[in-house]
C-alpha cells in the first residue's frame, strides 16, 4: 500500500467520523437540512473510498484508475459536504459554486469507478506461469 492509498483510507475514514458529528450537530440544529445532507453524503461516501482504496491493494482492478476514482470521490465530497456544513453552521459558502461543483465531482468519480471495472488491471507472470496482480502501477 502506497503513502497515497494510505491517505485515501484516513480520508475515507475521517469522512465516515465527520458524517458521524455532523448528524449529531444537525440532530440538535432547528432547520439543518443542509447539514444532515453532508452528513448524509460523508456517511455513504466514507466506506466506498474505503473500498476503493481496498481495491486498489488487491489489484483487481487497475490501480490508477481506482486511485482517480477515490480521489474524486474525497475532493467533491469535501467541496459539496463542506459548503453545505459552512453554509448551515456559519451561514457563509465555502466559494461560490462549491457545493455543484462538488456534486459534479463526486458524479465523475463514480463514473470512474465503474470504468476501473473494465481498464485491465497490470498482470506479471507468476511462478509456474499463472498470472498475478502487478505489485505496483
Amino acid at each position: 500500500m502506497t503513502g497515497f492509498d494510505r491517505a485515501l483510507l484516513a480520508l475515507g475514514a475521517l469522512a465516515g467520523l465527520l458524517g458521524v458529528a455532523a448528524s449529531a450537530a444537525a440532530a440538535h440544529i432547528p432547520g439543518a437540512d443542509s447539514l444532515k445532507t453532508a452528513a448524509q453524503f460523508l456517511l455513504f461516501h466514507a466506506p466506498a473510498i474505503i473500498a476503493l482504496v481496498a481495491l486498489t491493494a488487491t489489484g483487481i482492478t487497475h490501480r490508477l484508475t481506482t486511485r482517480v476514482a477515490a480521489a474524486a470521490l474525497v475532493i467533491g465530497l469535501a467541496l459539496f459536504s463542506g459548503d453545505l456544513a459552512l453554509r448551515a453552521l456559519k451561514g457563509i459558502p465555502l466559494f461560490p459554486m462549491a457545493a455543484p461543483t462538488g456534486g459534479v465531482i463526486l458524479m465523475a468519480g463514480w463514473l470512474v469507478a465503474a470504468l476501473a471495472a473494465f481498464v485491465p488491471a497490470r498482470t506479471r507472470q507468476g511462478p509456474l506461469g499463472q498470472h498475478t496482480p502487478a505489485i505496483r502501477s
